[in-house]
């Protein structure tokens, strides 16, 4: 291409590699280790410092190449003399990436339009959403940011079994477990009201989990008579809910207000609380797809000779 005739050789030379890692929209990743490799002999030698400036080099320089090609492009294509609104810029250099899907990814940066300034990057990742309880959020964010710094997996599965055994032994309490949401559908999804007699709301089948703690919670409310000291939950409040273990009163999740949080009610979902369910169903399949993303497999199992495979 005639517009590439004063382009560096080592940028164009690009046979039998890929160095497009990401992109969407107007935005593109570069894998720009070959690169490195390619030209600095020494690469293996040099701090990740070093790196980070060789690499904010060639990106300058390949910006430049970029942007002079949109003028042939634009005349070419488009028939645009003179100025045009198509620009290349360099907005940040990234030590290391994961990539899930389409604009769920997480990058931890090192320099930002050439100021060195390391923290990470997370879009779309579930552990980054209102519903997500947390505390798991916070376990999460901290093993991906420790992933891309380099941890070894033996170090990581170490903190998972430990994490987990907090959750089943009671360490964590249950109102930072409990997987936040906002009432919705509530009165779609109740069929009719407890009569004289009955304790429980008809539920109309097809009921989220969240909706059917929720009527339930309102269900124990009324029953206990406790719905004259506290405040029912209603569309719109927001609530955290939980699993629960079988009980005597079939119910297999329960919603609570953490400020206004009845003690009978508190202590009932102490009782039965699923806290194994709450491991399993919230954070173990975030990790379930995280450990195949990175080709790992996860042993939780405390004999070595039965293991989960992800």
């Amino acid at each position: 291409m005639k517009h590439l005739e004063d382009t560096p050789w080592w940028i164009c030379d690009t046979e039998d590699t890929n160095y497009v890692a990401y992109s969407d929209t107007d935005s593109i990743y570069i894998h720009a280790e070959p690169l490195l490799r390619f030209k600095y002999n020494n690469f293996d030698e040099m701090s990740e410092e070093e790196k980070d400036d060789k690499l904010e080099a060639i990106a300058v320089d390949y910006e430049k190449i970029v942007t002079k090609s949109y003028d042939s492009l634009a005349l070419d294509c488009f028939n645009a003399k003179g100025k045009h609104r198509l620009d290349m810029k360099t907005e940040c250099v990234i030590r290391a990436a994961y990539f899930r899907a389409t604009r769920r990814y997480a990058q931890w940066i090192t320099k930002q339009e050439g100021i060195v300034k390391e923290s990470l990057d997370v879009k779309g990742l579930e552990f980054k959403k209102a519903n997500f309880p947390p505390v798991l959020g916070r376990f999460f964010h901290s093993a991906l940011v420790d992933v891309l710094k380099g941890t070894k997996q033996d170090e990581i599965d170490a903190r998972v079994k430990k994490f987990k055994k907090e959750i089943l032994g009671g360490e964590i309490p249950l109102t930072e477990l409990g997987n936040p949401t906002s009432v919705k559908t509530l009165n779609k999804y109740t069929e009719r009201k407890a009569r004289a007699g009955e304790m429980f709301t008809v539920v109309a089948k097809g009921a989220p989990a969240a909706v059917r703690a929720v009527i339930r919670y309102n269900d124990l409310l009324n029953f206990w008579g406790l719905n004259k000291s506290h405040n029912q939950i209603t569309q719109g409040d927001k609530i955290k809910w939980i699993y629960l273990k079988p009980n005597a009163y079939q119910i297999d999740a329960i919603a609570f207000l953490e400020y206004d949080l009845p003690e009978k009610i508190r202590l009932f979902i102490e009782q039965h609380a699923d806290r194994k369910k709450i491991f399993e169903s919230i954070l173990l399949n975030k990790l379930e797809g995280f450990y195949n993303d990175l080709g790992w497999t996860l042993n939780l199992n405390p004999y070595k000779e039965l293991f989960f495979k992800f």
